[in-house]
């Protein structure tokens, strides 16, 4: 069983910048895919950001040169850094692992202003 805890949301600005964390209880970041999705209301989840076992990443197309996924082995965290914040980031971010059948964090709330 994994728990993953999202952590880092809040409130800012267009223009400003957040880090989300996600931090897994055991340790899967590091021999694992992680991926950040997000979801804005009446719209699908979207996946945002993934980061490879082996260390490759790949965005969506909207987050491209503003969104950096990486990982930090050693805290067991998988991290989001958005930069150039948009209103259209706003949105619920959701950390997931692939194991299994899959593991969701909570989910944590993104709001951006303009």
């Amino acid at each position: 069983q994994v728990q993953l805890a999202e952590s880092g949301g809040g409130l800012v600005q267009a223009g400003g910048s957040l880090r989300l964390s996600c931090a897994a209880s055991r340790s899967i970041v590091s021999s694992n895919t992680m991926d950040w999705y997000r979801q804005a209301p009446g719209k699908q989840r979207e996946l945002v950001a993934v980061i490879t076992s082996w260390g490759s990443t790949n965005y969506a197309d909207s987050v491209k040169g503003r969104f950096t996924i990486s990982r930090d082995n050693a805290k067991n965290t998988v991290y989001l850094q958005m930069n150039s914040l948009k209103s259209e980031d706003t949105a619920v971010y959701y950390c997931h692992a692939r194991i299994n059948r899959g593991y969701w964090g909570q989910g944590t709330q993104v709001t951006v202003s303009s």
